[in-house]
């Protein structure tokens, strides 16, 4: 996929708040990289083996890039409603920490994607990792494209979700019809991936909190921007069906400040308000699923350390405007998932079109 060429809900005109980093991407965060990859018979017709067309994809995050040493990242988990599945959550909760990478694709391809970043741990760890006995406990998280794509074709491998590891790099980070999010529908407007990011400063350091979001929840009368409900006045090309929320999202949230993993997951659930903003209650069949991670306080793996740590975490009573960069950044990248995405045909029902959010119509909602 190639940079889209649509602006983006900043560049728009939309008020949103916060200052955002140099990319007001998850990737404002040093050392974290992205890389995305899809499978679309729009551009190979073979793929739809099933009749059915193929659009959907795989994103990977890795939270250290691609040092050779597996030091954790400490993190925190919260789920909003949990119709939907993160591997590895368990252990983040227990634990307050993950090593590796994390994925995000469709229902059904956990499987694939959680065999590539095993192989990918014990491939960039090498020696590290077999001698000391360690085992890979990635974090692969998923919502449902079967709207839009041939889901029960299985057509995500694991080869697949290796390629968008190997594509992970800095830097800019294409939104909307990309990697896991190609397949995605937001607000029954066409959805997917979206970043942003917020820059804070606490004593005069700066740090960043960035967010990368897979959207494909909410109802079109739902949609609320910039404090709007704009969603009521673009009632047209609503997807059929969908009375209730069938979708889902997954948020990530990235910082390099140190924070403790009691901390990370209060930030983990301050997605739950970032969405909000959006107009989402959270519906009953929505996976609303988040995680939050700092790269401060690089640490070996425990299993490789001494018997004491030490960490130093931020003060509890200078967490508000954290808690509000994650919320403005989470609600900004929802809106940068709908400014970037393009139009797809539906696949079940085979005879409509999943489009993307008419921008113009929405200023002129926003400025009347």
């Amino acid at each position: 996929m190639t940079m889209t060429t649509k602006p983006r809900a900043r560049r728009l005109g939309i008020p949103l708040p916060g200052t955002p980093g140099p990319l007001n991407a998850i990737t404002d965060v040093p050392g974290l990289e992205v890389g995305t990859t899809e499978l679309l018979s729009s551009r190979d017709p073979s793929l739809a083996t099933r009749g059915i067309q193929v659009q959907t994809g795989v994103t990977a995050i890795l939270p250290r890039g691609r040092d050779p040493e597996p030091k954790p990242v400490w993190a925190g988990q919260f789920s909003l409603n949990g119709n939907g599945e993160m591997t590895g959550a368990h252990w983040v909760r227990d634990g307050g920490w993950l090593a590796g990478p994390i994925m995000i694709s469709n229902s059904h391809a956990i499987g694939p994607c959680h065999a590539a970043a095993v192989r990918w741990m014990v491939e960039t760890y090498g020696d590290t990792w077999e001698d000391n006995h360690l085992w890979a406990m990635p974090v692969v998280a998923e919502t449902y494209d079967g709207v839009l794509n041939d889901i029960n074709g299985l057509h995500v491998t694991e080869a697949l979700a290796r390629q968008a590891l190997d594509a992970a790099k800095p830097g800019p980070v294409t939104e909307g019809n990309s990697g896991g999010g190609a397949g995605m529908i937001c607000y029954e407007f066409k959805g997917g991936t979206g970043t942003a990011s917020r820059v804070i400063d606490v004593e005069g350091q700066g740090f960043t909190i960035g967010a990368l979001v897979q959207a494909n929840h909410g109802l079109r009368p739902w949609l609320t921007v910039a404090g709007r409900r704009v969603g009521e006045a673009m009632p047209e090309d609503r997807i059929v069906n969908m009375m209730t929320e069938r979708g889902s999202i997954i948020v990530i949230l990235a910082t390099d400040l140190p924070l403790s993993p009691s901390q990370l997951e209060r930030l983990a659930r301050r997605a739950s308000i970032g969405i909000g903003r959006g107009g989402t209650p959270g519906g009953n069949n929505s996976g609303d699923i988040f995680l939050a991670f700092s790269t401060a306080n690089e640490m070996p793996l425990p299993q490789l350390s001494g018997a004491w740590r030490q960490m130093t975490s931020l003060n509890d009573e200078r967490l508000d405007p954290v808690y509000l960069a994650a919320v403005e950044s989470v609600d900004e990248a929802v809106l940068n998932a709908l400014c970037a995405a393009e139009d797809v045909p539906l696949a079940r029902p085979a005879n409509g079109i999943c489009r993307a959010m008419d921008t113009e119509r929405l200023m002129d909602l926003l400025s009347a």
